[in-house]
């Protein structure tokens, strides 16, 4: 089981993650979409595609760009589309 929190609130918790580059993907159900907001930021993978990113707000904070995610991933990331990586420096993962 890997679980991702801030602040003590739970953002994401999967026993089926897929780790890419040393980074868990979570499955899109296993993710609290309710304390996120879409960011404006993409940045381009070039072999996994176009990210997109989510910021969240947890007890007053709001963090920008914890986690990213790819919702058109190119065909070598297929396994990855729509699951959700977060920036270790920006969460607690356990």
């Amino acid at each position: 089981m890997v679980k991702v929190t801030l602040n003590g609130t739970t953002l994401a918790e999967s026993t089926e993650t897929v780790v890419v580059e040393n980074n868990h993907y979570f499955p899109p159900s296993s993710v609290n979409l309710s304390v996120f907001s879409d960011s404006d930021t993409h940045t381009i993978c070039p072999w996994k595609g176009t990210a997109s990113y989510y910021n969240t707000t947890v007890s007053g904070q709001t963090v920008k760009d914890v986690a990213w995610y790819y919702p058109k991933a190119s065909e070598k990331a297929k396994s990855i589309e729509g699951y959700v990586a977060f920036y270790k420096n920006k969460v607690q993962m356990e």
